[in-house]
């Protein structure tokens, strides 16, 4: 929103009046909608810290251990926003919210902490009953206005979301002339931190979830698909067209960030595992390239070709908007996977450099250029640390680099690590 002074005279003064006008009546709304939420959410965490936190601490229903893996650091958290209310109920919002950005760690340690805090709270509610009965006595309370301990404990994740649009809206309607914009912008930066924290921490949630699930699809235990680092991107049935004239059979297929893993649906007849896939193939996608054999056009489906460095397949789909989806998809995740790899043998590049000079080199111990030989030894040792070393995350939290699930693809991962090091 710009504060430029616009045209002069006493009609340009006169708009320019009406805006800051506008401007006020904004700001004045969005600060009495946050001071009056504040109240709440400080009230609704109250309830939480004095009659479940302490309570629980003072009878001893739950282990110590336990207690923290559920509340986390929600005292801490309440105790930075009863703070914080004091500010914002006085009308100093800027000075409020500076104060409170040094404590968002208390936030970021409880989002961390949040799927965690979900799964043990499960755990007890199943398994502990003293504490199943102690919780539905302490929800049936007046106070909580039959509000559950599960959706109390997800108010701070909701609160930051809140707070991005309330400090945004302040700092718009703000003049940059006024001492709190400054403090209202740095809020605003530091608050976004932690809510881009909570989005990656769901999609990495989301993604275990989905390798989860494909990993209970798959019989047996020879297909590893859990592995640290790997992204789920998309699955669906493809018809394997043969090197040979042979009928094309559909085969479904599994794409990961590193990797394409090929499948056929189990017997029928084997009762155990009649709705599960056999694993055939897992296909590297480090060294892979993908082309559109026929599909440009606005036929009816396509044909894929993926060449490896010891396998080719050729992939057919009828749908014209499922053949794009893979092609899209494919193509993506081996340019990401590439690009990180490209990267990385930049930076052991950077790592082979001479650390003297010319100068130097002449100042270097006889011993040193009486044996060469341990010299160049010592720099080989540092290069293959620094190839061996994984590579930084994704994009947008995309995965590391991780070892392959099958013996093709170990082999494969071998031979690039061997390329890496020149």
């Amino acid at each position: 929103m710009s504060f430029s002074p616009g045209p002069a005279g006493p009609l340009g003064g006169t708009n320019i009046q009406e805006q800051r006008d506008r401007w006020e009546r904004k700001r004045s709304r969005t600060a009495r909608e946050l001071v009056h939420t504040e109240q709440r959410y400080c009230q609704q965490l109250e309830l939480v810290t004095t009659y479940f936190v302490e309570i629980l601490k003072a009878k001893g229903t739950l282990r110590q251990d336990i207690r923290e893996s559920i509340f986390s650091s929600i005292k801490a958290i309440h105790s930075v926003n009863q703070s914080l209310m004091v500010h914002l109920e006085n009308g100093y919002f800027g000075r409020g919210f500076e104060q409170i950005c040094p404590q968002l760690h208390h936030y970021n340690t409880y989002v961390d902490n949040i799927y965690k805090a979900s799964k043990v709270l499960g755990i007890q509610m199943k398994k502990n009953k003293a504490f199943r009965r102690f919780k539905k006595l302490q929800e049936a309370r007046p106070e909580f206005n039959n509000q559950k301990l599960e959706d109390l404990l997800q108010l701070p994740i909701q609160r930051i979301d809140q707070y991005k649009h309330f400090l945004q809206d302040l700092t718009a309607n703000t003049s940059p002339d006024n001492p709190e914009f400054q403090q209202l912008s740095s809020a605003v930066t530091a608050v976004c931190d932690v809510s881009q924290r909570i989005q990656n921490n769901t999609r990495r949630h989301e993604n275990h979830l989905q390798l989860c699930r494909v990993q209970k699809l798959l019989k047996g235990r020879k297909t590893k698909v859990l592995a640290a680092g790997r992204w789920y991107i998309r699955e669906g049935w493809l018809n394997v067209v043969p090197q040979k004239g042979k009928d094309a059979k559909p085969k479904m297929f599994f794409l990961f960030s590193d990797m394409l893993l090929q499948a056929k649906r189990c017997s029928p007849l084997q009762l155990a595992n009649k709705d599960k896939f056999a694993g055939q193939h897992a296909y590297p996608l480090q060294d892979c390239t993908v082309d559109k054999v026929f599909g440009h056009t606005k036929s009816k489906g396509g044909l894929l070709s993926l060449t490896f460095p010891k396998a080719k397949l050729l992939l057919m789909s009828c749908n014209r908007e499922d053949f794009n989806d893979w092609h899209q998809s494919l193509s993506s995740a081996i340019s990401k996977l590439q690009s990180k790899e490209t990267v990385v043998h930049q930076r052991d590049e950077l790592c082979r450099r001479p650390l003297r000079s010319g100068d130097d080199s002449h100042n270097m111990p006889s011993s040193s250029s009486s044996n060469p030989g341990r010299k160049r030894n010592m720099v080989s040792a540092e290069t293959s640390e620094h190839a061996q070393m994984p590579p930084s995350e994704w994009e947008g939290g995309a995965p590391k680099r991780m070892k392959q699930a099958a013996a093709p693809e170990q082999s494969a991962e071998a031979s690039t690590s061997s390329c890496a090091i020149l």
